[in-house]
This record gives structure tokens, sequence and C-alpha cells, in this order.
């Protein structure tokens, strides 16, 4: 099952559905990828288009990052009333587990920019049983 996290911000609704890539991952060396499905609906009366992205990704291993750039995969999609767009995406963390948040800026027609959040949401690796010393699994 896939866990969903949502928001509404200004008529933009931004729905993110994270899931641990295990066959992306290179767990012997520390490295963990997730990707997450992201989509943006326009539940407003007014077209908005999508200038920026800002992230934060914080890994549990203790590294956090901040990430910012210009739309979202090379593209800046115009979202009229009722349009959606939808786009994947992934991160590599080097423990497994962490969480990611931030926020898109967007313009109206009028000129008016404002940020629409992208709600937290967890990133959990599911790790195999491990055996204690005495034979026993543990689960992590």
């Amino acid at each position: 099952m896939t866990n969903q996290y949502e928001s509404l911000t200004d008529g933009i609704r931004v729905t993110v559905r994270p899931l641990f890539s295990l066959a992306q991952s290179a767990l012997a060396n520390g490295g963990f990828v997730f990707s997450y499905q992201i989509r943006m609906e326009n539940l407003g009366e007014q077209a908005a288009q999508l200038l920026f992205r800002h992230w934060c990704i914080h890994d549990a291993g203790g590294e956090d990052q901040e990430l910012d750039g210009e739309g979202v995969l090379g593209e800046q999609p115009l979202l009229t009333p009722g349009q959606v767009h939808e786009y994947q995406s992934f991160c590599m963390l080097s423990s497994p587990a962490g969480h990611m948040e931030g926020y898109y800026t967007f313009v109206r027609p009028d000129g008016l920019r404002f940020r629409v959040a992208i709600p937290r949401f967890q990133l959990e690796a599911p790790l195999p049983p491990r055996d204690d010393e005495d034979g026993s699994q543990l689960m992590n």
C-alpha cells in the first residue's frame, strides 16, 4: 500500500505518492533510492504557471539538502482551471529513512507570484528482518 500526502494552497492541490525502489538501490553501499509521483491540480478559477521548485530533503543519517530549480523536469506547466500536471522523480538517501517537503512558485496571468506547499512526505525503506546474535529474528 502506498502512502499519499496532500496539500491545498491558493487553489492548487499537490498530491505526493512516495515509493521505495529496491531495484535501483545499492543497500550494501548505503544507497537508498526513493521515487515519488507528484500530481498538481488547479482547483481554482484562474490559470497558474509553475515557475520554480524548492525542495528540503532530510536524510535520517544526518544529511540535509536544499535544492532549487526552474520548473519540473524541464517544464513550466500552465495549469488552467481543472487542469492536472503529473510527473515522477526520485531522490537518493544514505539511510533507509527520511522525508522531503518544499514548495513550488507559481504565477497568475496578472503577474502575481505565490508559493504552493509541497506536503512533507516520509521516505521509508521496508527492511527485511535481521538475525539477532542468538539466531532469533528481529524486525527493524
